[in-house]
């Protein structure tokens, strides 16, 4: 069965979400939203593990077209952000434009017609005019490339795809990884288990997390008095912005911060030992710069073990390290995070002239802004190549790139364009810039190796500058980059 439409999104996420409120905005109706999981809110259904929270504030971590004055906490919780997810899919009745279980497996433009045909699992076709691909960048689980992993007869599962009926009391469990994921998981089960080996290859560093309930008089006065709401994610935004120097222009913010977060692991680790296997050995900010206030003690805990030789393989019975210890367990949680930078298409995407965009990604991601990839017309990306962020709220970048999509749409229905395609020296020389000045940030040249970066260096995840330039360069079609037909 085949279904024509105007604009067809793939995923519910929070880009997915915001790309369909903004369709509608402009009496945009013919469109659909394509969802492989069997309900909508993408990362945040996904990652439903013990703990799971985001570490950006609330009111910055939403949109600012629909502020939500009853947040409970500075850092939403997990079911909190899901729901406010649902209430804006409510809202602006995006619910009935929603596919959920459908996986999409191939995307074909057809250059004559100007159209899309998509291709779902289960043989379910759709021909679009446009493709807003919003799959997220931290939709694909990555498992390491560990010997015996598929050997382990009890239970395992990685975090993002945590078993709901998974009972850890009085278990002992080994979780590899002490990623973002890790560091809320091991808090939230350590009390209740029997014993717990905490596997860490790299440790991050960990600054303390200014969380705390909002009080019912702040929520009052955000739901009676609007201003206050807004004046308070201003001071957030710009608190933020003020982080990204040290990332992009001023190391020496970053060593001052340094300094604060082995201070803060003294007064949290009084055990020597331990306290030296907790300690980064690179420059802070070259990976991810984690918050937490209950990790450290959890570590701390007679029933928790930090591992720091590598670990030769997975038996049936455990985990076996370089050292020739055997530790025996009754479940494995692999908390390594997702394929971000060498992740491509998850699935085939043939542009004009038949060219795969896997192999037109082959050394790399790329795209204008993150958002168009040229020879592949009317396909648009939310969170694409050089989009993330090591330092803000990526609803920010969000709104941005929908921005330039809605008025790419405006410019084509203006010019009765059949379609649009991004010129090829202007992705060039885009992404020439691009690498120049990530050349020269902490990210780069920390001293070690992120999964912002490829295997082979190259950085194809992250924006190397302020949130507010984004939006500047995002806020207009600009008409002479793109071939018109």
């Amino acid at each position: 069965m085949e279904n024509s439409y105007d604009q067809l999104i793939i995923g519910s996420g929070f880009a997915g979400l915001c790309a369909a409120i903004k369709l509608k905005e402009q009496d945009e109706n013919n469109f659909v939203i394509l969802e492989r999981n069997d309900w909508l809110g993408g990362t945040w259904y996904d990652n439903h593990y013990p703990g799971a929270a985001c570490d950006v504030e609330s009111h910055l971590y939403s949109y600012s077209f629909e502020p939500n004055p009853n947040w409970s906490r500075n850092f939403g919780p997990q079911q909190e952000i899901l729901k406010y997810m649902e209430h804006c899919a409510e809202k602006y009745d995006l619910k009935k434009h929603l596919h959920y279980n459908t996986t999409v497996t191939q995307a074909t433009f057809n250059e004559p017609t100007g159209t899309w045909s998509v291709t779902a699992e289960g043989g379910k076709n759709f021909i679009t005019r446009v493709i807003i691909s919003c799959s997220g960048g931290l939709s694909q689980p990555m498992y390491p490339d560990i010997q015996g992993i598929d050997t382990f007869t009890s239970t395992m599962f990685h975090s993002a795809k945590w078993d709901k009926n998974f009972d850890w009391k009085n278990k002992a469990i080994a979780v590899i990884g002490t990623g973002a994921s890790a560091i809320q998981i091991v808090p939230a089960i350590a009390t209740d288990v029997k014993q717990l080996y905490l596997f860490q290859r790299t440790p991050p560093w960990i600054l303390p997390k200014p969380d705390a309930e909002i009080s019912s008089l702040r929520r009052w006065l955000y739901d009676n008095l609007p201003f206050t709401q807004s004046l308070y994610r201003s001071r957030l935004y710009w608190q933020h912005e003020l982080m990204a120097l040290g990332f992009i222009k001023y190391p020496g913010i970053l060593k001052l911060a340094s300094k604060m977060a082995l201070r803060y692991l003294k007064k949290s680790v009084p055990d020597e030992k331990l306290r030296q296997k907790l300690t980064p050995n690179y420059v802070m900010g070259c990976k991810r710069v984690l918050i937490t206030n209950d990790y450290y003690p959890a570590l701390n805990r007679n029933n928790v073990e930090v591992i720091t030789d590598g670990i030769q393989q997975i038996t049936d019975t455990g985990v076996l390290t370089k050292d020739g210890k055997q530790k025996d367990v009754d479940a494995i949680i692999i908390a390594t995070g997702f394929q971000a930078a060498e992740e491509v298409s998850r699935f085939a995407v043939k542009g004009r002239n038949g060219i795969d965009l896997n192999e037109a990604w082959r050394d790399g991601a790329e795209a204008y802004l993150g958002t168009t990839v040229s020879g592949f017309p009317n396909m648009f990306l939310v969170v694409g190549p050089n989009t993330g962020l090591g330092h803000s709220s990526m609803i920010l970048m969000i709104e941005a790139q929908v921005n330039l999509i809605m008025e790419s749409l405006k410019a084509m229905k203006q010019k009765k364009a059949k379609f649009i395609d991004l010129k090829k020296n202007v992705q060039q020389e885009f992404n020439k810039e691009i690498q120049e000045k990530l050349s020269h940030t902490v990210w780069q040249n920390g001293g070690c190796h992120s999964w912002y970066q490829m295997k082979n260096g190259k950085n194809v995840t992250l924006w190397p500058g302020f949130t507010f330039t984004f939006m500047q360069r995002t806020k207009k079609f600009e008409e002479e980059k793109y071939e018109i037909v």
